[in-house]
């Protein structure tokens, strides 16, 4: 990522006639939002007098004064490929204060950034790497989002066959010219379901590349008249999309969780990280996976973790430990899908691994094979615990678990664990196709 100084920021926005500047920052909720200025408002903006109303932002509510003020972040100063090449379109991404010049509460940007710094004390340094999965599903003939698609690729398929493919190339191009390093993309196993990767980085450059990642994502795919998707679910025969999130820890530059003369080439540290995750990976579930949606895609059978295991081998585990060492020695956690809120999700995985590290927390054994193919109880009589079934579920598990209050703070945490909870009272409140279809013409 470029270091760009106020004179920097200055002579770009004058030698690429940018007359347009989107101030963005993310709402707890995981959402983009922005306020727009013009190239004769900078000044102003580098010198962190940008207001805005908080109070508009759902999930944004403030502690006394609804004022808030955007400090832009000068590296993560990007010009929009697809905007217009005269009078062009840039953005900052924001952290956002309150009029005191404090940190807002509220902002999952600082909250991310207080884990990070958390961790920074310990001497370690953060760096996580996202597999982003998501649907590229055809519009209708008013622009109007669907779940249609008319074609049956799968893993690794090719054109003609894979009919996203040049949506799917022109967003990689995209992101290149962003600054990404795209390390590859492909079909995924749904039909019309896709992934692209990018460089391992440290946390909050991630999470930012994320945030930018789904905009330009869903921005090209309706140049092509698709409509991309990060739901988790949003077909009930296809396969989920996942955000799997890799994570390793340094020190001294050196990736702590590589140990040539440890069991499967791990160190302590990196089992006690995983037994971190997998201790308070319930509780933090309401976080990695937020919506009603989302554990429609934990279940049996489609490919994600249903269980709390790990496993140097096993796909459908919670955990995987992938095969490469040395450097690139990492755990992935595979519950996590891609509504998630990154600033938080990364934020929560860091908070229970350094628990894990700090309190010893060994992960118990390795389950090898395909644990999805255990019944219940089957699973509870190896002592194996089962992730949240529904959001209702995973809400009960946030309350008991108190590393998200921790992490939150109390208003932040009874803000986020009301929404999760009003949002389930809604969607039971609803009466679906199915209740129509199975009991209209019985009862």
């Amino acid at each position: 990522m470029p270091k760009y100084t106020k004179q920097d920021i200055i002579n770009l926005i004058e030698e690429e006639d940018v007359e347009f500047i989107r101030m963005q920052f993310t709402d707890i909720e995981g959402n983009f939002k922005n306020v727009a200025i013009t190239s004769s408002q900078l000044e102003k903006a580098l010198n962190n007098d940008c207001m805005f109303d908080c109070s508009l932002v759902e999930g944004m509510l403030p502690t006394d004064n609804a004022d808030m003020f955007l400090y832009p972040d000068l590296d993560t100063f990007v010009i929009f490929p697809w905007r217009p090449q005269q009078g062009k379109v840039a953005r900052f991404i924001c952290d956002v204060y309150c009029t005191d010049r404090t940190p807002f509460e509220g902002d999952c940007r600082y909250i991310l950034k207080k884990a990070l710094k958390e961790a920074a004390d310990l001497g370690y340094t953060f760096d996580v790497g996202p597999e982003c999965e998501f649907f590229l599903f055809n519009a209708d003939e008013d622009g109007r989002p669907t779940t249609n698609t008319n074609e049956q690729a799968g893993f690794f398929d090719m054109g003609p066959l894979d009919s996203g493919e040049n949506a799917r190339r022109d967003i990689v191009l995209t992101l290149e010219d962003m600054g990404f390093t795209v390390e590859a993309s492909h079909h995924e196993k749904a039909p019309s379901q896709h992934e692209i990767d990018f460089k391992y980085d440290e946390a909050l450059t991630t999470a930012d590349q994320i945030m930018t990642f789904k905009l330009a994502v869903k921005t090209i795919a309706k140049h092509h008249g698709l409509h991309a998707t990060f739901m988790p679910k949003p077909r009930k025969e296809f396969c989920g999309s996942g955000m799997h999130i890799n994570m390793s820890l340094k020190k001294d530059g050196k990736n702590i969780f590589d140990d040539p003369n440890g069991e499967n080439g791990l160190s302590k540290e990196a089992y006690y990280f995983m037994g971190g995750l997998m201790k308070h990976v319930k509780g933090i579930c309401a976080v990695t996976n937020p919506l009603v949606n989302s554990y429609k895609r934990l279940k049996p059978g489609f490919e994600a973790p249903v269980y709390v295991s790990w496993s140097t081998l096993g796909e459908n585990t919670l955990i995987r430990i992938p095969i490469t060492r040395g450097a690139g020695t990492r755990i992935e956690l595979r519950s996590p899908d891609p509504a998630a809120n990154p600033y938080l999700a990364f934020a929560a995985c860091l908070m229970a691994g350094l628990d894990g590290i700090k309190n010893k927390i060994e992960p118990g054994a390795e389950i090898h094979g395909n644990i999805n193919t255990l019944s219940e109880k089957e699973a509870k009589d190896r002592g194996i615990e089962k992730l949240p079934t529904d959001l209702l579920d995973a809400c009960n598990e946030m309350k008991k678990d108190s590393l998200l209050r921790d992490l939150l703070g109390d208003r932040v945490f009874e803000q986020y664990f009301e929404s999760k909870i009003n949002e389930w009272k809604e969607y039971d409140g609803q009466v679906t196709a199915w209740e129509i279809e199975s009991y209209l013409y019985k009862f």
